[in-house]
């Protein structure tokens, strides 16, 4: 049975729905079936084909509810973050592409404009969602176009600075912005008797809307209010309600006219109300609870786990075995076990992480160490910040936060931490390549962004050993101001990880494999796997061998290590796993003319592109990295010689 063919025999709804517009067409009684069958779609799909399980699971009311009033893709929805969009790919031209979602030449992972004209914004970062479509709904004021903007923002995301930056300014500016909460963890109001829930309820009607409007009039006629504009008239709607309901929250306080909370899996219920609140002028937040997981018993009882939790089984929930006892622990799982360790000798040691304690095994810290422990949320320059603030005062921070994500902390790092000198590590998670999850997640560019930081040491490790070495090296006083540690997604190379610590010279590198050649190919942390095995294979069948250094750190680099080199060798090869541009094939080229070596640089490293979805060893072959790649290039250079 073709794919096309199991979609129509298992989803006599779905398979009829090719874009929203076919959606509008069904009754309004149809659409839990749409729901339902949405959501045993991603289930079979996803069990195959890994992806982001619970959170999609749980936005298919809102996805479902959105396509259904509004006029999408004129209409336009910003989604924030995009794990909760899968239902939105589906229901807009994709779902016979489903099966390629993260996969090369497929789908992103991630609502991506370039993907599709209903994928308004890029969405792979959090807390973006607010600020981006109040400047399409400002727009939509500017050019006098009948537009709706929708920013669907979770209960995690709205925490992130730049989401109450954009919730102050939404109230600041002419635009009829509506905002969704998809409140899956927590209640932003504090739980209200039968009057205020009913008068929540009655919030959006019509009728509740004109009386509030009236009653204003009828006191400014009398004089009982004395100020004008659109200002005031908000902030008595808010005020009235909060006497009704003895209620206040934060939105209201921003005068953004506030709805809820509401069922977020009644269909029906969330497409009366985005009628009556779609037209309503003014900036409008509508606060809808959901359950992570919704529809699959297993991520409903464990949403974290099942956030992506791999291949499974559709029927039984059982997740698929990820690793054998043989196979090398994952880097981010030495980091924390080896941060337990450290923190064990060393009273001094906290570790803080912005929302994936998870994600980084900060947990390992969090469960040991719970009073030494911050999950400051999707912050991570307020996790910096906060991390300046602690060693100030004599303790020694370690920050564990996914590369990608450590770029919206740029200034942060370089003002509260590095013009102090503070003693701060950063564990720079996902370094590198990252496969699946694609453009929005590659660590390509903090070798980059780091380098150029005044003070600051860089390192990477080739193995778990050097991880934990490294590791070991930050928290002793033999450098005071910020080390950060770059290291990859995924597992190491080593089953025997755990090696008793030991200082790593700040600044020194080693040869790795000693040659005579007049080439030399020098690496910087896991990618010189790649390399060690490529110089090993053309060194099996040449007459002289192609030495291999692992600098281990950018900065300071090993001087000694490129004198070396460049006194012994015509050609000169660098390897990173990073952007080409501005890491260690720049630091090197940089040395060589600031010391007029006559050496020819082959600088090997990512594109000055960005990188979609696909496997990390289909990226790395794309990017001249991979095995056979680096002995290609090798050869070469030694040919042209």
């Amino acid at each position: 049975m073709t794919n096309n063919e199991y979609i129509k025999q298992h989803f006599p709804l779905l398979s009829t729905i090719d874009t929203p517009a076919d959606l509008r067409r069904l009754t309004l009684d149809e659409l839990p079936q749409v729901c339902h069958e949405l959501r045993q779609f991603m289930i079979h799909e996803l069990s195959q084909n890994p992806g982001h399980f619970a959170s999609s699971m749980g936005a298919v009311e809102i996805v479902v509810a959105l396509h259904y009033v509004l006029d999408t893709p004129n209409d336009r929805i910003v989604w924030d973050v995009g794990h909760q969009a899968y239902a939105h790919k589906i229901l807009t031209g994709r779902r016979d592409l489903f099966h390629m979602n993260r996969k090369q030449g497929g789908l992103s992972g991630f609502p991506n404009p370039m993907e599709s004209d209903y994928d308004t914004f890029i969405a792979g970062h959090a807390s973006n969602s607010i600020s981006a479509a109040l400047g399409m709904s400002m727009a939509a004021e500017l050019q006098h176009t009948d537009r709706k903007v929708v920013a669907v923002i979770g209960d995690a995301s709205i925490s992130g600075g730049l989401a109450f930056e954009g919730l102050n300014n939404a109230s600041n500016n002419k635009n009829n912005l509506l905002i969704i909460l998809n409140d899956n963890d927590m209640s932003i109001d504090r739980p209200v008797g039968a009057l205020g829930k009913y008068m929540t309820e009655l919030s959006t009607s019509k009728g509740y809307n004109n009386f509030r409007y009236k009653t204003y009039q009828r006191l400014r006629n009398r004089g009982v209010i004395g100020e004008t504009g659109k200002g005031i008239v908000l902030r008595f709607n808010n005020a009235m309600k909060s006497l009704l309901t003895g209620q206040q929250n934060i939105f209201e306080g921003l005068n953004i006219r506030y709805f809820g909370p509401f069922d977020g899996h009644d269909v029906k219920r969330l497409v009366k109300l985005l009628n009556e609140v779609k037209d309503m002028t003014g900036p409008k937040l509508l606060h809808v609870h959901t359950v992570k997981g919704k529809g699959f018993a297993p991520a409903e009882a464990d949403p974290t786990t099942w956030h992506a939790p791999g291949k499974f089984d559709e029927v039984t929930g059982v997740r698929a075995k990820s690793r054998a006892e043989y196979e090398p622990l994952k880097y981010q799982d030495v980091f924390g076990k080896t941060l337990v360790e450290l923190a064990g000798r060393n009273e001094n040691i906290v570790g803080i992480t912005a929302a994936m304690p998870s994600g980084t095994s900060m947990s390992l810290m969090k469960q040991a160490y719970p009073a030494r422990t911050f999950d400051v949320g999707i912050s991570e320059g307020h996790a910096v910040t906060f991390a300046g603030g602690l060693a100030k005062e004599g303790l020694h921070p370690f920050v564990a936060i996914y590369s990608s994500f450590l770029q919206r902390a740029y200034d942060h790092i370089i003002h509260d931490v590095s013009i102090a000198s503070l003693p701060v590590t950063f564990c720079i998670d996902r370094a590198g390549l990252v496969g699946e999850d694609g453009v929005t997640h590659h660590g390509a560019f903090d070798l980059s962004y780091l380098r150029c930081i005044p003070g600051m040491v860089i390192a990477a490790p080739i193995n778990e050993h050097d991880l934990r070495d490294l590791m070991f090296t930050s928290q002793l006083s033999v450098h005071h101001g910020p080390f950060a540690i770059r290291y990859p997604r995924g597992r190491g190379v080593l089953v025997d990880w755990h090696n008793e610590m030991k200082e790593l010279p700040i600044g020194k590198g080693r040869c790795l494999i000693d040659g005579d050649a007049p080439v030399a190919v020098l690496s910087l942390g896991h990618i010189g796997n790649n390399v060690s095995k490529a110089v090993q294979r053309v060194n099996d069948s040449a007459e002289k061998k192609v030495a291999h250094y692992d600098m281990i750190y950018l900065k300071p680099i090993d001087e000694d290590i490129l004198s070396q080199v460049a006194s012994r060798a015509k050609v000169i090869i660098t390897v990173e796993d990073g952007t080409a541009s501005g890491g260690l094939g720049s630091a090197v080229a940089e040395w060589l003319t600031a010391h007029a070596c006559p050496v020819r640089l082959m600088r090997m490293g990512l594109k000055d592109e960005f990188i979609d979805q696909g496997t990390v060893a289909q990226q790395q072959q794309a990017n001249g990295i991979d095995v056979d790649s680096l002995v290609e290039t090798i050869k070469l250079a030694l040919n042209e010689l």
